[in-house]
């Protein structure tokens, strides 16, 4: 049997609904055999590029740290007494020198006179022994008195010299004491609450603490360093050809948590000379004028080290850098104004923008924004921005 064809289904169709409908058919055939069927591509979608920012930029050593007093002395009685003044007030800012607690002086200034008055009898014996040891020795001379009427004069003249250096010690331990009696400031610095009262005994079985006395100003800022970073450090400071000493003299930049950059400068002042094992850090300490006492011991901070300078350093926008599992990267824009993906070693921030290390050249067209329309391999329309430098650091 022959099959029926599409075109003689319409036939027949045609022959049982009439002509018009055969012609309506066939129109629609020939229009369709006139039509083109061409794609047309979306045109590349706009992406905004930068070229690198290029400038000189200063390598910081970042880290967090606390204040700590130069000095930080416990006030105590040194002798035993009742407590006579309290001579400065709770908090004050004291010089050195300065009486701050007086305990009892009146005993021991009698037990000084008391010594100073047996030094000069013990002087007195000592004059009478050395003229009786004079005339024994020139009777001895003469031949009118013996060998050991001598002997005995030089043991009386030696005992007296023995006598007077005891009283001199006796003298000068009861000076001591004395002076002991009176409390005073052995620096500049503020002095806390006294933690004694007046009339009290003190000094009784050991030292009896009084109060405490810090010095402000200077002040210590401690702070550890990673291992790496002290590799790091090191090894630039070897190209560059720096001593252990000029480590050393490194400035150190501070800033409280409320505070914006870093406001108060220093310089190092120790390097501990072992990592410590447990922490894998090295311990490191930084001075500080403090003459406003804005600082106090015990404070929190922020610190930084600047240890290199680099010119001409690539910056761009940190917002531009994505991540895989190879590492960061940006999106480039070739001469082609194809999406190139380029890993990169990435630096410290500055201002809102990336330091790039390595992987980056200062012509390329970074993309900067319309990152999800770029996609690497594919054309884009690229639209040249500019960054702005970061401001300088403070």
């Amino acid at each position: 049997m022959k099959p029926v064809r599409p075109l003689d289904l319409v036939r027949l169709d045609g022959l049982k609904n009439g002509a018009p409908l055969v012609f309506a058919a066939l129109s629609l055939v020939l229009l369709a055999a006139c039509e083109q069927n061409t794609f047309v591509p979306p045109p590349p979608p706009k992406v905004e590029v930068a070229v690198p920012v290029q400038k000189s930029i200063t390598r910081y050593l970042d880290a967090t740290g606390n204040t700590a007093a130069i000095k930080n002395v416990d006030l105590v009685a040194r002798v035993q007494g009742f407590l006579q003044s309290i001579n400065y007030q709770d908090g004050t800012f004291v010089k050195e020198g300065t009486t701050l607690f007086t305990i009892e002086p009146e005993t021991y200034k009698l037990k000084l006179e008391q010594a100073q008055a047996a030094e000069t009898g013990a002087q007195a014996s000592v004059k009478q022994a050395e003229a009786d040891f004079k005339r024994q020795s020139d009777l001895v001379q003469r031949q009118v008195v013996s060998q050991a009427t001598l002997d005995t004069s030089t043991s009386t003249r030696d005992n007296a010299q023995a006598n007077l250096q005891q009283a001199q010690v006796n003298t000068r331990i009861a000076q001591v004491n004395y002076g002991y009696t009176n409390v005073a400031a052995p620096f500049d610095g503020i002095v806390s609450a006294h933690l004694a009262s007046v009339g009290e005994l003190v000094g009784v079985a050991s030292p009896t603490q009084l109060a405490t006395i810090v010095a402000l100003d200077p002040i210590y800022v401690n702070f550890n360093v990673n291992e790496q970073d002290v590799l790091r450090i090191r090894e630039d400071a070897r190209k560059r050809g720096m001593t252990v000493n000029e480590i050393r003299q490194l400035p150190v930049e501070v800033g409280l948590q409320t505070e914006t950059g870093y406001p108060h400068k220093g310089k190092l002042d120790y390097v501990s000379p072992s990592i410590n094992q447990s922490t894998g850090t090295l311990a490191v300490r930084g001075i500080l004028p403090n003459p406003d006492r804005v600082l106090l011991p015990g404070f929190f901070v922020r610190v930084r080290v600047p240890y290199d300078e680099q010119k001409d350093a690539l910056l761009v926008p940190d917002a531009s850098l994505g991540s895989d599992q190879a590492g960061r990267y940006v999106l480039v824009v070739n001469a082609d104004n194809v999406v190139e993906q380029r890993t990169v070693q990435t630096g410290p921030l500055e201002g809102g923008l990336r330091v790039i290390e390595s992987g980056l050249k200062g012509d390329d067209r970074v993309v900067v924004a319309g990152l999800l329309r770029a996609i690497p391999g594919q054309k884009v329309d690229p639209q040249l921005q500019k960054i702005e430098p970061p401001p300088a650091s403070k």
